[in-house]
């Protein structure tokens, strides 16, 4: 009988038991509003700002409604207006062109090399050609770049970066967290993420006036005074009558889930990396397959592993996909014409102009991406490891 897997893939840990029970206390006292509170009372969502920024090393956050939220918003904080363009990767999700799109912006696609990373000569190319000020910077499915080179491009360009760090929350390159290197960065907390509140978001930013603008813009009408982790209420002075409501408030209820999270999230990133090690380890000897090599400085949190079909025939892929997935190993491949459930690739965005990308087109089409949730044990991943080795060696020509 040839090996199978029998755990789901969306499968995520509970809910910490302190957190379960905060929440019912909360839902008890009926104030899940983050601005419904008693006197000097610090609100949950106010408390998630207050240690998020202590954790990221920021000195603002702001707790919103979802990662492609705080994107928009962040945009909007630093000036980007309707009819400019946005640089940002060719390679990543949905939300992130629809953030840009969200602002009245367009989004101008950069390609990608075969480490999943920006190329750095394409982003001067279209930065020139486009007149952008702006790069959403996306660390797509966790790969971080060299930063160090990114930003020298970006500062010789003139280029404010907005970090969408959805994958990379407890990374870091050089010790220097993921999320420190922009004027501002975004954090998710969906489902799938390093936090898991359903759906929600983080802005963080060192930028006061950026700040109080995008505390404004996420609906805090005159209460901005009640968050944890938000500039001095002189700055909104200058912002509070121009910055319009565009109400994306994070509740209590989420924010209550986050903190009960938050201690235990470098651990879960060391456990991330336990996973992905062991198939990235053994993929790596497997005929056919290729996983690009991680930078020494990249200190990356493994919750997903990518890895290219590249002795596969193209046309086999969808075959090589659906022989996994019988044998209980969920794939999703970027090489998909049609977009399926999250995963698209950019030339399915049909809102946006057509753009040609060939490179990173050529690396798509091979790449094969799987979830490592923490359900999974080191053992797991040896086993699934083992099935894709098996199955490949049917379609490795």
């Amino acid at each position: 009988m040839p090996l199978t897997f029998n755990k789901p893939f969306t499968q995520q840990e509970s809910i910490p038991e302190t957190g379960i029970d905060a929440a019912i206390e909360l839902m008890r006292s009926g104030r899940l509003h983050r601005y419904n509170t008693i006197g000097d009372e610090l609100s949950a969502a106010a408390q998630l700002e207050q240690d998020y920024a202590a954790w990221q090393g920021s000195q603002y956050c702001l707790a919103c409604t979802s990662g492609g939220y705080a994107i928009h918003i962040g945009l909007r904080a630093m000036g980007v207006q309707a009819g400019d363009a946005v640089l940002t990767n060719g390679y990543t999700l949905a939300p992130v062109p629809g953030a840009i799109v969200n602002v009245g912006a367009t989004p101008v696609l950069v390609e990608i090399d075969d480490h999943y990373h920006l190329d750095l000569q394409d982003l001067r190319n279209k930065a020139r050609a486009s007149g952008a000020k702006v790069l959403v910077l996306s660390l797509m499915r966790g790969h971080i770049p060299d930063m160090t080179a990114l930003m020298a491009v970006c500062d010789e360009l003139g280029l404010q970066v907005l970090e969408d760090c959805a994958h990379t929350m407890g990374g870091s390159w050089q010790g220097k967290r993921s999320g420190n290197f922009g004027v501002m960065s975004a954090f998710s907390l969906q489902t799938y993420k390093h936090m898991n509140t359903g759906e929600g978001g983080l802005l963080v930013s060192n930028n006061e006036e950026m700040m109080a603008k995008a505390i404004m813009h996420s609906g805090s009408y005159m209460l901005y005074e009640r968050h944890g982790a938000a500039p001095s209420a002189e700055v909104f002075e200058k912002v509070r009558y121009t910055s319009a409501n565009m109400s994306g408030r994070m509740d209590n209820l989420r924010a209550t889930l986050a903190l009960a999270q938050m201690p235990n999230l470098a651990a879960n990133c060391l456990r991330w990396n336990q996973r992905y090690d062991v198939l990235f380890d053994r993929l790596c000897q497997v005929p056919g397959l290729h996983l690009p090599a991680r930078h020494a400085d990249e200190d990356y949190v493994g919750s997903s592993i990518q890895f290219m079909a590249q002795g596969i025939a193209t046309a086999k892929i969808p075959d090589f996909v659906a022989a996994c997935g019988q044998r209980g190993v969920e794939l999703k491949w970027f090489g998909e014409a049609e977009p399926k459930a999250f995963t698209s690739r950019y030339d399915s965005w049909r809102y946006l102009a057509p753009q040609h990308l060939p490179n990173t087109l050529k690396v798509l089409e091979k790449t094969l991406d799987m979830r490592v949730p923490l359900t999974f044990d080191v053992e797991d991943c040896q086993l699934l490891a083992q099935i894709i080795a098996e199955v490949s060696a049917e379609f490795v020509s």
